[in-house]
């Protein structure tokens, strides 16, 4: 009889532990847990030790650290009909694990759905040029639109940057092509620049020396002075009109 009351005794002293150590959960410092009372949402405990109350109440853990998503390559068509595969990483976390647990069934993968969707929508209404010079207010209009539509969801998206644009071999060349023909542009004009306003400096030159006579005999002294330098065997002495006019009116 002792024995039987020894072995009951012990019996129920391993149930209670055994209820005791289900109901001990230890939650760390990223971590949250949802707690469900008979299947109604009760609240949101953690971080340290907490309890729950066999089969009365259940509990979600959710990790709250930021969640490095990689969308696979989207084919994308431009708005000027270019296709091109476009890669990105998604930056987010959970903000508010009850509704990241009640408002949508599994979150990692709604947010990558969601993700791949909305890079092919945003990119979708840019051209190639905009796509391939504009990265990091593409990155911000993708990041906004998925942050709006997640934010029912208790998920926040903080950062998003697009990875890779894989364009084909025709298209790479014909962009090369543009490169070109618009540096071959851009020469032109800084040439056509430069001779202009050459022409500009020239003319006011030109109108300096007719209003300044002594002007113009230095600058038949410095003209002089740049062909002797030339080793040249025969030199042209230019003589100002006036000049001869002078000397035949003495005569």
């Amino acid at each position: 009889m002792i024995g039987f009351t020894f072995g009951f005794s012990t019996l129920l002293l391993l149930i209670a532990l055994a209820i005791i150590a289900s109901s001990i959960r230890i939650f760390r410092e990223y971590e949250r847990g949802v707690v469900f009372m008979l299947g109604r949402f009760w609240k949101v405990k953690g971080p340290g030790l907490v309890l729950i109350v066999p089969v009365v109440q259940q509990v979600v853990r959710m990790d709250l650290r930021t969640i490095v998503l990689d969308v696979p390559p989207q084919d994308v068509i431009t708005r000027d009909n270019v296709s091109v595969k476009v890669s990105a990483v998604v930056y987010f976390r959970v903000v508010d694990p009850e509704r990241a647990v009640i408002q949508v069934a599994k979150f990692m993968e709604a947010t990558s759905q969601l993700s791949q969707t909305t890079l092919r929508a945003v990119l979708g209404k840019h051209e190639l040029d905009a796509l391939l010079a504009e990265r990091e207010q593409l990155n911000a209009d993708i990041q906004k639109t998925l942050d709006s539509q997640t934010d029912a969801w208790g998920v926040k998206v903080s950062t998003v940057e697009i990875k890779h644009v894989d364009i084909n071999e025709s298209m790479i060349r014909a962009i090369a092509r543009q490169a070109e023909a618009e540096r071959e542009r851009r020469a032109k004009v800084i040439h056509a620049d430069g001779e202009l306003q050459a022409s500009q400096k020239l003319l006011e030159a030109a109108q300096t020396l007719a209003h300044e006579p002594q002007a113009m005999q230095l600058r038949y002294l410095q003209t002089l002075t740049t062909i002797a330098a030339d080793k040249n065997s025969t030199i042209v002495f230019p003589l100002p009109i006036d000049l001869l006019t002078t000397l035949l009116n003495r005569r």
